[in-house]
């Protein structure tokens, strides 16, 4: 028993070195950068909230800046239950009124207690020692009122009219975290009650922000399958928009702000759970994530190839083929197998190139993919292309149900290496990419468990 346990232990501690290691890319990547992450007060009051807190102490360590936006619409509703008071809501908005804003300002004066007290924590022994982390939070949203919608008075409902974005600033190169909630003040002294997803947005948008995450009860958007959508584009959001309208309307305001922040400028939007212990650190330092990213750029120009593109894929191909870094293939093989190939087009021309073949398999193995014929224009070969398009045949691999991946090179090792392929030795392939191998070329081979 002790040897099994000393064994456990340092698989363990081995899985915690590689992710450390495999996380340092990450880590560089983010330092100085600016994330504006959004949680609404369900997620304050979940569990697994004073996790969240630590791993925000953590990325606030590594050098990120951070705004944080905190929601309170369950607090408002307990609140104004206990006082008796009923805000009608039109269009899935909330209606202020006079009566009802003490009880919107409380719970906004609550949570930001609440956080501020978290973020303060020292114990020894706990995560957040010695972390030391001056929170700032303060009038830097100004609001203008919601106004008459449909012949109705939103009253005390605002919108966002601008954000203080110089001081922000000036807040997070002193290193502080700046914490912002659902008001905001008007130049006349009026408070409103706002949507925090839209205070978030906002801010990201005129921050010019890295980043902008939420967190939310779900882990992200899935697909008809089922299955989690690690990535979309913004203009793919309109469906799922109409989809969550009425049946759950805050995951539709994230999906309408992430919408907004992605087709004006912010570059990565994120969507991950709360209730979810290390999402937020999971998305943000590992290459699959922990939620769905949507992103202007991606995916966006990786597509299946059609016949149509065998000539650009030929002058692609030929002079890598001539160099001996890829086997040659002739017109018509490409022609045949061109279902099996993935480009990246832009203009009418082919940057990018790879392939996934299926590889057959017999009951006793791991079902398995090959992929091959990774190329990338040399005027974009410094544009991570080629990375776009391996993790895009990833994805697909995925959804075939591929377990395992191979790639056979002569001259690209290292760059596998750092897309998470291992080495490995012919005796790895199945029987049936075995009986193929041209030992003449003698390729390595490299293998990666999806």
């Amino acid at each position: 028993m002790q040897t099994n346990s000393s064994e456990t232990s340092q698989s363990t501690n081995l899985q915690y070195v590689h992710w450390f290691r495999h996380s340092a890319p990450y880590i560089n990547a983010h330092r100085n950068k600016t994330f504006v992450i959004m949680f609404d007060g369900e997620a304050v009051q979940h569990e697994n909230f004073q996790h969240i807190i630590h791993d925000i102490a953590l990325l606030h360590s590594l050098g990120i800046r951070l705004i944080l936006v905190h929601g309170a619409r369950s607090q408002i509703n307990q609140n104004l239950k206990t006082s008796g008071i009923q805000t009608p809501f039109h269009n899935h908005r909330r209606i202020t009124t006079r009566e009802s804003l003490s009880c919107v300002m409380n719970a906004v004066g609550s949570i930001r207690l609440q956080i501020e007290a978290l973020l303060s924590m020292g114990l020894a022994n706990s995560p957040m020692y010695g972390a030391r982390i001056d929170v700032i939070s303060g009038n830097f949203v100004t609001a203008k009122p919601y106004g008459i919608r449909d012949g109705i008075d939103f009253q005390l409902t605002g919108e966002v009219r601008t954000v203080d974005t110089d001081a922000i600033q000036r807040h997070l190169k002193n290193h502080n975290i700046v914490l912002l909630g659902p008001t905001g003040y008007s130049s006349t002294g009026e408070v409103f009650n706002l949507v925090a997803e839209e205070v978030a947005t906002n801010t990201a948008i005129l921050l010019k922000a890295d980043k902008l995450i939420f967190l939310g009860k779900q882990q992200g958007l899935v697909n008809e399958f089922g299955q989690l959508q690690r990535e979309i584009a913004p203009h793919q959001l309109d469906r799922q928009i109409l989809q969550y309208q009425d049946s759950n309307p805050d995951i539709a305001l994230q999906l309408r702000g992430a919408k907004n922040a992605s087709l004006q400028g912010v570059h990565r939007v994120h969507l991950i759970s709360y209730t979810y212990d290390g999402a937020l650190l999971e998305e943000l330092f590992t290459r699959d994530g922990a939620g769905t990213m949507m992103t202007d750029a991606h995916y966006e120009d990786v597509r299946t190839a059609t016949i149509q593109d065998v000539g650009g894929l030929m002058n692609l191909l030929r002079p890598l083929e001539a160099e001996g870094i890829l086997v040659y293939r002739s017109r018509e093989r490409l022609e045949s197998e061109i279902e099996q190939f993935s480009v990246i087009e832009r203009d009418g021309m082919i940057l990018a190139c790879a392939a996934l073949y299926p590889i057959p398999t017999s009951a006793n193995e791991i079902k398995s993919a090959e992929i091959a014929c990774v190329a990338v224009d040399p005027t974009y070969r410094k544009s991570n292309r080629g990375s776009q398009i391996l993790h895009y045949l990833e994805d697909k691999a995925k959804s075939l149900g591929i377990q395992q991946l191979f790639v056979l090179t002569t001259r690209t090792a290292h760059w596998f290496v750092e897309h998470g392929f291992e080495a490995a030795s012919v005796d790895d392939l199945p029987n049936a990419r075995q009986a193929l191998y041209n030992y003449q070329r003698n390729s390595l081979v490299f293998k990666k468990s999806l």
